[in-house]
């Protein structure tokens, strides 16, 4: 079929997840004249990793997530990634409400919630590190409110359904801080591209529309070759700068892109799998995240949890994840993904990886190999009288942890984020997973910075971000009077306070 070259646009947004979301967001209220094309390979948009029975939800803030407050050698806790991501989740939050305040979208109650965080955990060792980790958390102003215990019946009071008949002699502790939320990034995604596809001019999400190749032009664009899934059109239109969103997805994209950052870098996909309470009257008995603590070579995202959850109005319990391995990069994706995604400037990037990580490969078997009354057990250590027909097993979202080239092993697997962008500025990709959709605002901006570095710098998009994100500049965590008023004003706009 005859392929017809479309206009120049400003922009190319390739996913319809949160992150292509939020840039199209931004893009749209610094620069309202630019022009947008979004591309969504799937039938709506959020279906992936987005979808709230696809990832966390947790409004990653640190509150409770034991990973990212590491022991250092010395015994010392190291707070400085939790710190991070609670200042960029206070960014989100304060982005969010702003565009409440501008009626950009709706009730927020739609997608945010307030519940309580907690971590818990059991064994000497491992209460002395929470013991610990709350001491050097309790000295930053970001986490005030935090509260430890090891008693039993302040446990109780937190945790019901998870202390009711467990063993009065096993020793717990735990930590609880109320200000923790729950975020249905599905319902936020959805919201967003509402919002740019039908008040912004300029604007066009397309949908079942697979981005098949990019190509740089001479001219310095770049060329989008788009296929329509339903009428098997072909098509290819010029964009000023692309943004590869695409989850899984991305690096596959990234490759075709050939520019030189992107060599080295390469994909391990990891799948999940949730336990889903089915029993309402054991979903009333709890309300809060509480997360345990990693086993040894799992990866951040497999963090066991108790996880309450409101999705479409209703609450809901999940259990897990339970880690898995497929070779797909996407839930919807190819079981070529992998094989496919392996070329000369990255295979020793890969063989470096499995050298280096025999204990993430014998985690992985382990959970792959795991029955479902094995896992019941698992829940049990949370639950103790889980009963088997309350729960069922579902697939949770697929996730392609980074790969980076690294002259001493060849390459390392990195368990966050990574921005790719050329020399130039004029595409992007993001790969990597947690902690994500959460920090989806600041991530953006630092995509901005590498992207627009001239207007960023600008007195017009410094004041508008600066009205977006009234701490845009700042360190929260060196103004204790900023961070409180920043979360009044964001909390009374997201509806979070009582």
């Amino acid at each position: 079929m005859k392929e017809v070259e479309e206009p120049i646009f400003d922009v190319v947004l390739i996913g319809g997840g949160i992150m292509s979301a939020t840039l199209g967001i931004f893009l749209k209220e610094l620069n309202p004249n630019c022009s947008i094309e979004i591309y969504e390979r799937l039938s709506a948009v959020a279906l992936e990793s987005s979808n709230a029975w696809n990832n966390a939800g947790t409004g990653h803030s640190a509150l409770c997530e034991l990973n990212y407050t590491p022991e250092k050698e010395d015994g010392s806790i190291d707070i400085s990634k939790a710190i991070k991501i609670i200042e960029s989740f206070e960014v989100s939050k304060q982005f969010w409400a702003y565009l409440c305040k501008q009626k950009h979208i709706s009730n927020p109650r739609n997608f945010i919630h307030s519940i309580p965080h907690m971590s818990l955990v059991w064994g000497e060792d491992n209460i002395n590190f929470l013991k610990k980790r709350f001491e050097a958390l309790n000295a930053c102003h970001l986490f005030e409110g935090m509260e430890y215990s090891d008693n039993n019946k302040q446990l109780k009071q937190w945790i019901p359904l998870v202390m009711a008949k467990r063993d009065p002699t096993q020793k717990l502790a735990a930590t609880h801080i109320a200000i923790g939320t729950d975020v249905n990034f599905g319902t936020l995604t959805e919201m967003l591209l509402k919002h740019v596809d039908e008040d912004c001019p300029n604007v066009n999400v397309h949908l079942q529309h697979e981005v098949r190749d990019i190509v740089k032009q001479a001219d310095g664009t770049w060329l989008v070759k788009v296929k329509d899934e339903v009428t098997g059109e072909r098509k290819s239109v010029k964009a000023k700068f692309v943004f590869i969103g695409a989850g899984g997805g991305a690096l596959h994209l990234l490759e075709k892109s050939k520019i030189e950052e992107a060599k080295g870098f390469a994909g391990f996909p990891v799948s999940g799998q949730w336990l889903i309470c089915k029993n309402k009257k054991v979903i009333q008995k709890h309300n809060a995240k509480v997360y345990g603590k990693a086993a040894i070579g799992a990866p951040p995202m497999s963090v066991p949890h108790l996880d309450t959850r409101v999705i479409d109005g209703d609450k809901a319990l999940l259990f897990g994840p339970f880690a898995g391995f497929s070779t797909k990069f996407l839930k919807e994706g190819s079981f070529l993904d992998l094989p496919l995604s392996i070329a000369p400037h990255n295979i020793l990037s890969l063989v470096g990886v499995g050298l280096h990580n025999i204990s993430l490969t014998k985690y992985l078997i382990e959970q792959v190999s795991m029955s479902m009354e094995e896992r019941m057990d698992a829940l049990r250590e949370f639950v103790p009288d889980a009963k088997t027909e309350d729960w069922v097993l579902a697939n949770a979202g697929q996730r392609v942890q980074v790969i980076k080239r690294d002259a001493d092993e060849g390459g390392v697997l990195e368990f966050g984020t990574e921005i790719v962008a050329s020399k130039d500025g004029s595409i992007a990709a993001l790969l990597g997973a947690s902690p994500g959709a959460s920090t989806a605002v600041s991530i953006m901006l630092d995509v901005l910075s590498k992207c627009y570095p001239k207007e960023m710098k600008s007195a017009v998009w410094q004041n508008k971000l600066k009205q977006m994100i009234p701490s845009y500049g700042k360190r929260l965590s060196e103004d204790k009077q900023l961070t409180k008023q920043i979360r009044n004003w964001s909390h009374q706009l997201l509806s979070l306070t009582d």
